[in-house]
């Protein structure tokens, strides 16, 4: 081969390379493209993967077809109730229309700065219409606890709910951006809501001051069961304590009359020996027997005296 058909075969595969760098464009399967000239789109765009030619002062422009989060700032949002509250919100958007797209915001910079003038317009729109209670409670929900009052229990009666609330965000949002931008919002949520600083402790009070109020109904309902039982318990145990004392008196009554009626059957069988028996008895008691030991007992008597008569006439006596 000549030297000059070695130059030729040289520059074709350097004008070969820079025409497939410069000319040739991949679509990959997770983006589309726009080419401009001179700054101008070029028909529609490409959604579908695989390869493209273009001429080399042909600019490309991709853009992503996945799902793409914006996240807004905390900001201040009054309610229709008249309470001052700090909204933070999320959402998850796609580009459908990238000439469009690139027609009207050019770069993902300028969409996200879009996004935050119309999703935080319609949040702050969409959360002025309503109470808070319906960005607060996920759905209709009736919440009903113990001692409220019918002030409080009007307050919280859900209409809505903070999934509805999603919806028209979505949808008021949606229509905004889909006509004029090529965005389509696909998911708009309510990421976190708080009292702002000058209200919430004021709030806070309030709370504690029901819960108190609760506590202290309970207290006086446990006091008042608790004094219930205890007079029952009382009045059963009255009951049972002379129930008790009745059957002991009927039995010590039972057994002095029978104590009785054998003392006197035992008098009828035989008066001199009952006596003998109940003298003996009560010598003991007489003269102190089981007294201390040390102690004397000193008893008068006469010699005609009763209690004598069994130790004179015994042969111990003698």
């Amino acid at each position: 081969m000549s030297q000059r058909a070695a130059l030729i075969a040289l520059v074709t595969i350097i004008v070969g390379f820079w025409l497939a760098a410069n000319c040739l464009v991949v679509v990959n399967e997770f983006e589309q493209v726009v080419i401009t000239e001179f700054g101008e789109p070029m028909g529609v765009s490409r959604t579908t993967p695989g390869l493209m030619f273009i001429a080399p002062w042909d600019k490309v422009h991709r853009f992503s077809k996945q799902l793409l989060r914006w996240d807004s700032d905390r900001a201040q949002v009054p309610t229709k109730d008249k309470r001052f509250i700090w909204v933070d919100c999320t959402a998850r958007w796609q580009i459908v229309d990238s000439l469009k797209f690139l027609r009207s915001v050019r770069d993902l910079e300028g969409a996200q700065t879009r996004l935050d003038d119309v999703i935080e317009s319609t949040v702050r729109l969409t959360i002025s219409e309503n109470n808070l209670i319906e960005a607060v409670r996920p759905d209709t929900r009736a919440v009903d606890m113990p001692g409220m009052d019918t002030e409080t229990h009007d307050e919280l009666v859900v209409r809505k709910g903070r999934l509805e609330l999603h919806k028209e965000i979505l949808q008021r949002a949606r229509k905004m951006t889909l006509a004029a931008y090529g965005i389509d919002i696909i998911d708009v949520r309510l990421k976190r809501i708080n009292y702002i600083e000058a209200v919430q402790q004021n709030v806070f009070g309030r709370m504690i001051a029901e819960r108190q109020k609760v506590a202290e109904q309970y207290r006086s309902e446990g006091a008042g069961a608790a004094a219930e039982i205890q007079g029952t318990m009382e009045r059963k145990l009255a009951e049972i304590r002379s129930e008790a004392y009745r059957k002991s008196r009927e039995i010590a009554g039972q057994g002095e009359a029978e104590s009785t009626k054998i003392y006197a059957d035992a008098y009828n069988a035989d008066p001199e020996l009952y006596a003998f028996l109940a003298t003996l008895e009560a010598y003991p008691q007489i003269l102190g027997a089981g007294r201390r030991a040390g102690t004397r007992t000193h008893v008068l008597l006469g010699t005609d005296a009763e209690l004598l008569t069994y130790l004179k006439t015994s042969k111990l006596a003698k």
